[in-house]
């Protein structure tokens, strides 16, 4: 039968969005992949090695203005408090996502500031008092040194949109300087070591090694990570022999399904179900929630994880589809903080994982996980910000039909239980996340005067008047509305790309398993521990050439390949990583060539990978070699 016009129409727009998400992803890795070549760059400007540290202010000075940036000593003061000690190359790629370079705009709005009668210039005397007196103070040589180089006329006047011009092209021509010199520089070239700092690799060390410096971020109550990043070292260091992990083969997994067994009675079977979140943080790390799970006897148990497609708007994007997920399955025994790993849902099904085993009776917790490796900071801009509220023709504010929208996905994402109500329990999960405060029974009961309620549950109309109320509040203003928008995900164009919404399903043959969210926090340890015993018990191990000690463990689950390294030596290992001879590959660290540290005794997973494109085959081929 001859297809329709409409199949045909249907099938070149499927096509054309493929590509053009293809395109998308390749042009994200090519972007992530300047930058740290352009970060490399500027720091081994002022360094020997990747692997040496930032060991004082002057030095973050220096590399941050040959990556064109002119910190100030507030900056500088920022990222080099007085208990650091030295900053690593990972370090300096955070800095450099946080200290965007200024704009000609920017610059322009400055000088604006101080030309209050708009003649596009400041006389000399004027700009001295100024540089010498505010801020951060300048001496009269370093002013007398740009007055002398911008004074284009001689007239004793700076004018500044010139100065600006002559300051941006000096920039650039630094950046693109210490570019080339890398280039043309093969010694250099083999000393491009370094971690990714956006989703550095947790470990399991043995005993905890000293913690190195690191930029300060926000306190919380989780275990130390184990450092994995890239320690200092002299740029003498050589490289020993290299081991190859088997080259893995992996064709197109578009339409990969390997089956779960399901049996036919399954569908007998009770079953409990609870949705959740990935959300990524400002410093790149992800945060989920996690649940506690009580089977009241032993019993035949499937237990699957997959991205929650909720509802759609036409046109909006829907990128957390392609998001890896995966549950690790943990016995409780004494406490909470002694949990043993039974195993982890490694069968594919689509974009669902699953496992199916026997579970005895007690209690047990399912910790989500995702590699990192599409859910990341991302750096595209966002042309406009997407209108939040308006007001109609009486003069009333009301919620735009896309802020509605974002809203009531929102919902869907928080309503834990799936029943179209957010009780108290699941709303404290939304206040914790976007203000950092729970509503107490008293505030509910406010609630509860003022919104649709029913059984005590806030209903989907009731969340979109409790929104419309916080922006009546503020008389229109959405500043209030943006924060919660972005905590949870969303870019400016009302996009949910920094956060990922699941869905966990528990069968049960012999009886009804109880699931409860029970935190919204890291992994922490014990999900570091489950990813690395999950690695060293079902993957392929290869002891690394010249070191009998270090142990590298590859294992490949359906669309996920994940390798660990195991340092069973009194000493740590440096191992350098080189990914250059894969295929279609996107690693989580965002670097071809890296290295890491392994601390004594211990193990660390050393990269995620999946395949940039999904729709074609990719190789994974990877060169490990230890740094001596």
């Amino acid at each position: 039968m001859a297809s329709s016009p409409r199949n045909n129409a249907s099938l070149s727009v499927q096509k054309a969005t493929q590509v053009e998400y293809s395109q998308g992803k390749k042009s994200q890795h090519t972007e992530e992949a300047n930058f740290y070549m352009n970060c490399r760059a500027a720091y081994l400007t002022v360094l020997k090695s990747s692997l040496e540290n930032i060991k004082s202010r002057e030095q973050l000075s220096l590399v941050l203005q040959q990556a064109g940036r002119n910190p100030s000593q507030k900056t500088i003061n920022k990222y080099w408090t007085s208990q650091t000690t030295a900053l690593n190359f990972d370090d300096f790629c955070a800095i450099l996502k946080q200290e965007k370079p200024v704009t000609k705009t920017e610059l322009l709005e400055a000088f604006g500031k101080i030309d209050t009668d708009k003649t596009g210039y400041i006389l000399h005397d004027e700009l001295y008092k100024i540089l010498t007196t505010r801020g951060d103070k300048m001496t009269w040589d370093e002013v007398n040194a740009i007055t002398k180089q911008a004074d284009f006329n001689c007239s004793g006047k700076l004018h500044y949109s010139k100065f600006c011009e002559l300051y941006l092209t000096t920039r650039e021509q630094s950046c693109r300087t210490a570019r080339e010199r890398l280039e043309v520089d093969s010694r250099l070239r083999q000393q491009q070591f370094g971690n990714q700092a956006e989703t550095s690799s947790e470990g399991i060390p043995l005993p905890v090694p000293k913690p190195s410096p690191r930029i300060s971020k926000k306190t919380d109550h989780k275990l130390p990570k184990a450092d994995s990043r890239a320690p200092s070292r002299p740029s003498s260091a050589q490289s020993g022999r290299a081991s190859t992990c088997p080259a893995v083969s992996v064709g197109s997994s578009s339409n990969r399904s390997t089956k779960l067994i399901e049996p036919d009675t399954m569908k007998e079977w009770q079953c409990a179900q609870s949705r959740g979140c990935f959300y990524l943080e400002e410093d790149g790390e992800i945060i989920s929630h996690k649940y506690r799970v009580h089977f009241p006897q032993r019993s035949s148990v499937c237990v699957t994880i997959k991205p929650l497609n909720v509802p759609q708007v036409e046109g909006r994007s829907c990128r957390w589809l392609s998001v890896d997920t995966a549950l690790f399955i943990l016995k409780e025994n004494e406490t909470q903080e002694n949990l043993q790993l039974v195993s982890f849902t490694e069968v594919q099904n689509k974009e669902m994982f699953g496992w199916k085993g026997e579970l005895g009776s007690g209690n047990y917790w399912l910790l989500p996980f995702t590699t990192g490796c599409r859910l990341r900071k991302g750096r595209t801009q966002v042309t406009g910000e997407a209108k939040l509220v308006y007001r109609d023709e009486d003069g009333e504010l009301t919620l735009t039909k896309d802020f509605r929208a974002a809203l009531l996905d929102i919902f869907e994402t928080i309503d834990l239980d799936g029943n179209g109500l957010l009780s108290l329990e699941e709303y404290n999960f939304f206040e914790l996340r976007t203000s950092g405060e729970k509503c107490d029974e008293e505030a509910w009961a406010v609630c509860k005067e003022n919104f649709e309620m029913k059984k005590n549950e806030l209903t989907r109309q009731g969340f979109l008047d409790l929104n419309l109320m916080e922006a009546m509040d503020r008389e229109g203003d959405p500043s209030d509305l943006w924060v919660t928008l972005l905590s949870l995900g969303y870019n400016k164009a009302l996009e949910m790309t920094e956060a990922c919404p699941f869905v966990i399903d528990i069968y049960a043959e012999r009886c009804k398993p109880r699931i409860k969210a029970m935190y919204l926090e890291a992994g922490g340890s014990q999900l570091s521990r489950a990813v690395c015993r999950a690695v060293v018990n079902k993957g392929e191990p290869k002891v690394l050439d010249g070191s009998e000690n270090t142990v590298v463990h590859t294992y490949k689950s359906g669309r996920r390949i994940t390798s660990v390294i195991e340092n069973k030596s009194e000493n740590k290992v440096i191992i350098h990583v080189n990914n250059e001879q894969s295929k279609n590959c996107l690693n989580n660290r965002g670097l071809t060539v890296f290295a890491v540290e392994v601390a004594p005794k211990s193990m660390m997973v050393c990269q995620h990978v999946v395949p940039l494109n999904e729709q074609e085959e990719w190789i994974y081929n990877c060169v490990h070699s230890l740094v001596r």
